[in-house]
């Protein structure tokens, strides 16, 4: 059967189908060399668990687990198909046959998702599905677990060269391998003489240890792996630290030679500073000597120098005096002129006004004989107001007397006109009273009758 499985569920199928009943630890070296080869043991281990749960043509029988080769019932036609046709079919290319020759034959084909549940059917990676017990690829598996296959199947044992015919049809090897592998693992026991057989109990123990053997080497490798990383990056600071020496001494010698050759240059330069030193002493004697001679003129020319600023100082402040003079002389002479003219406006201002004021005068004292006969007219038309104010005030009080006469007599009008009302109201109520005391008597049956007899008659 050419082509790879389709999924992990096809793979334990196969590996189960050929081993019969195996652990999920037996079984999971089988699955990473067939697939998962990116994933570490454990990861392989939890993956085969959940496959195995979720699936039912998978049971577990103790610790081990086993294929389910009865099948569902509804598979049985496209089994017998595929065991006549002896090669793998496409389940699609198959129903299309069918429909086209027998319509009833679909149900009898169930579909992908229960062919997955089926222990006797795989399905391969092109679609194409085959069973599970055609062309077990051995070479998948290793020399111990056909061993193991072989001696499950012969529970008695089996000799060497028996198990060398017996795996030899499965896989080739040689009978020093076969010796090799059963010399190597105890729980491939000695029953007799050259006789071979298998004690799961003993593996299972084996494999315990193994795992725990394995630890303690992953521990003791990662310690290892931890201590060689500590020692190198000591060796590495320490060759840091070396180099930085051997650096550090190259620099000494640079420095120490360097500063050889700076004492040399030292005391060359110490000799040319002595000569120049002695130079520069003469130079400094000379200079002196100039400058002294200099400082000498140099006074000689500063008291002549300060002389002649002195006169022309003095020729100057002269000067400045003189112009100074002749400015406050232009002014004077100009400040006289204009005082001689503002006098002579002035002069003509108070002949001006001299003649205004004797105009005023004679105004003024017209205005105040105008004025004088003016209070005097006042005065007459005054008392002639005052005159008739007090007739006009005499009269206002004879009309005033006149008018509180005529008062007092329209209040004692009003009096007897209230007494009258009084005396009104009073009848008027007397005569109210006499007319209910009336219609209280007409109310009586009697005096109606009479009065309508009175009534009838008087119209008769």
């Amino acid at each position: 059967m050419s082509g790879k499985l389709n999924s992990l569920t096809d793979v334990l199928k196969k590996t189960l189908f050929f081993f019969e009943a195996l652990s999920v630890s037996e079984l999971a070296p089988h699955v990473q060399r067939k697939m998962l080869k990116d994933y570490t043991l454990p990861q392989v281990e939890e993956k085969i668990r959940l496959c195995l749960s979720q699936n039912g043509c998978f049971y577990k029988e103790k610790d081990n687990w086993r294929l389910n080769l009865e099948g569902n019932k509804e598979n049985d036609q496209f089994y017998s198909l595929l065991l006549k046709k002896g090669q793998p079919l496409n389940l699609r290319e198959v129903l299309k046959n069918m429909n086209s020759k027998k319509k009833k034959v679909k149900k009898l084909l169930s579909e992908e998702a229960s062919l997955i549940s089926d222990g006797r059917f795989i399905q391969l990676d092109s679609g194409y599905w085959g069973l599970t017990e055609w062309e077990v690829e051995t070479s998948h598996y290793s020399l111990k677990n056909l061993i193991i296959k072989a001696l499950k199947m012969y529970p008695g044992g089996l000799s060497v060269q028996q198990l060398h015919q017996l795996i030899n049809s499965w896989r080739k090897t040689d009978v020093k391998t076969l010796e090799g592998v059963l010399k190597k693992f105890p729980y491939f026991e000695m029953a007799g003489e050259g006789v071979w057989s298998y004690n799961p109990a003993v593996r299972v123990a084996y494999e315990g240890l193994l795992k725990r053997f394995m630890a303690v080497i992953n521990r003791q490798k990662i310690r290892w792996h931890r201590d060689r990383a500590c020692w190198k990056s000591k060796i590495e600071a320490l060759q840091r630290n070396l180099q930085e020496a051997v650096a550090g001494q190259k620099e000494a010698a640079a420095a120490l030679a360097e500063k050889v050759e700076m004492a040399g240059q030292h005391e060359y330069l110490m000799t040319q500073m002595a000569e120049k030193d002695l130079l520069l002493a003469l130079r400094k004697r000379e200079i002196i000597r100039y400058r002294e001679h200099l400082n000498k003129l140099e006074a000689k020319a500063n008291s002549i120098l300060y002389q002649c600023r002195l006169w022309v100082k003095r020729a100057r402040e002269a000067q400045e005096e003189i112009a100074r003079l002749k400015d406050l002389l232009g002014k004077n002479q100009a400040s006289l002129e204009s005082l001689f003219t503002k006098l002579q406006q002035y002069k003509e201002k108070d002949r001006e006004n001299k003649a205004r004021l004797a105009e005023l005068k004679e105004q003024h004292s017209i205005k105040v004989a105008e004025l004088q006969n003016e209070i005097v007219e006042l005065k007459q038309k005054m008392e002639r107001e005052r005159a008739a104010a007090a007739l006009e005030e005499r009269r206002l009080k004879e009309e005033i007397g006149a008018l509180t006469n005529e008062l007092k007599k329209a209040l004692k009008v009003e009096e007897e006109q209230q007494r009258s009302y009084l005396m009104a109201q009073q009848e008027l109520a007397a005569a109210r009273e006499e007319l209910r005391s009336l219609e209280k008597q007409l109310k009586n049956p009697f005096i109606r009758i009479v009065l309508k007899l009175r009534s009838i008659f008087g119209k008769i």
